[in-house]
């Protein structure tokens, strides 16, 4: 008897210690197009939520090195090639060199040129994640303490200028990363940055959305006049959102509090997906509407089980996601239905 309560404890106090509460974010990939934003709010309710680890739209780099393509597949191969052009380190000695120059950066918090290195071997392991976190930490630097001989090197080792496409240095600068996530990170000690994407099905997108584009014009061409005014109808209410999506991005300055309401989430969403409304309109490519939905379904779905797997492996409690706020609302449907899983809009906290 004895042993069955103490297995049942045992049971117990795992199951408890594999719960995992997610801060969920969904924010802009570039807030150079909004007015000039106050994350203080935001940056308030992280540190409530006192996380121990951080997730982002990245691919993790064993995800990178298997799949053969998806869309930002070329842009960091080329970064690949610039950064080995600039300078090369063996694969065998990769992770030790990251090893060596984490501990070097934890004891020389101050020398950014280690920070610098510390990014180029992160790029050539292809972890493009923690890559962008030293080299932001490199650039917000050079902002507030302008340096040309560092310049010169970050120039020489990184060639930043070059990489301007996909998830590149220059989109970084304006992005989600740049304005709450690392300097978050950085204030509360957070060394890395875990990566949760999914692109596994990324071609399946693609080919869904192709094919249905091309119905859908033919079906606007040839549509029967007695259904003209219901699309019409549609689409104007469809237009109205976005009228009013762009004012608000267009005055706001706490635009990300926005689009982590489902008013947002539902706007954008008809932007990729139209009204459910027209699906029943004679002759529109519902099938092919349908396989777009379940392909971005999968993707979401593959990105919350990333995020409980890996918080899991590393024993992560108190995680912040932060994703496009696209995916917000599908994300926090889903990691709704996960055991032992609990999710926060940040809209939620005070």
């Amino acid at each position: 008897m004895k042993y069955f309560f103490y297995l049942f404890f045992l049971i117990s106090i795992n199951a408890k210690a594999q719960d995992i509460e997610v801060l969920l974010i969904g924010v802009s990939h570039d807030y150079s197009k909004y007015p000039v934003q106050d994350f203080s709010s935001i940056h308030h309710k992280i540190r409530k939520f006192e996380p121990d680890a951080f997730f982002g739209e990245f691919l993790s780099k064993e995800d990178e090195r298997l799949l053969m393509d998806y869309w930002c597949k070329q842009p960091n191969i080329d970064r690949l090639k610039k950064l080995r052009s600039n300078r090369t380190i063996k694969e065998v000695l990769l992770q030790h060199t990251i090893d060596s120059l984490k501990r070097r950066s934890t004891l020389q918090p101050h020398d950014y040129h280690v920070k610098a290195d510390l990014a180029h071997a992160y790029y050539l392991d292809q972890d493009v994640a923690n890559g962008h976190y030293q080299f932001w930490q490199v650039y917000n630097f050079l902002c507030h303490h302008p340096n040309s001989e560092l310049e010169t090197y970050i120039e020489k080792l990184l060639s930043p200028g070059v990489d301007t496409t996909g998830r590149s240095m220059k989109r970084l600068k304006t992005s989600e990363y740049a304005y709450i996530a690392f300097p978050m990170m950085q204030e509360l000690g957070i060394e890395e940055l875990m990566s949760m994407d999914c692109q596994d099905y990324d071609l399946n997108w693609q080919a869904s959305w192709g094919a249905f584009d091309a119905k859908f014009a033919l079906f606007s061409k040839n549509i029967v006049d007695s259904s003209k005014n219901h699309l019409k109808t549609a689409l104007i209410a469809i237009d109205k959102g976005f009228e009013k999506y762009a004012h608000i991005e267009k005055s706001s300055n706490m635009i990300t509090e926005w689009l982590n309401t489902d008013e947002a989430a539902e706007i954008s969403a008809s932007g990729d997906f139209y009204l459910p409304v027209m699906y029943n309109m004679n002759e529109f490519p519902k099938e092919d509407m349908l396989s777009k939905i379940h392909w971005w379904i999968m993707r979401n779905e593959g990105m919350c089980d990333n995020v409980v797997n890996r918080a899991k492996m590393v024993g992560a409690k108190r995680v912040v996601v932060l994703a496009g706020a696209n995916h917000r609302k599908y994300m926090e449907d889903i990691f709704k239905t996960m055991p032992a899983v609990k999710v926060r809009n940040i809209n939620e906290v005070n």
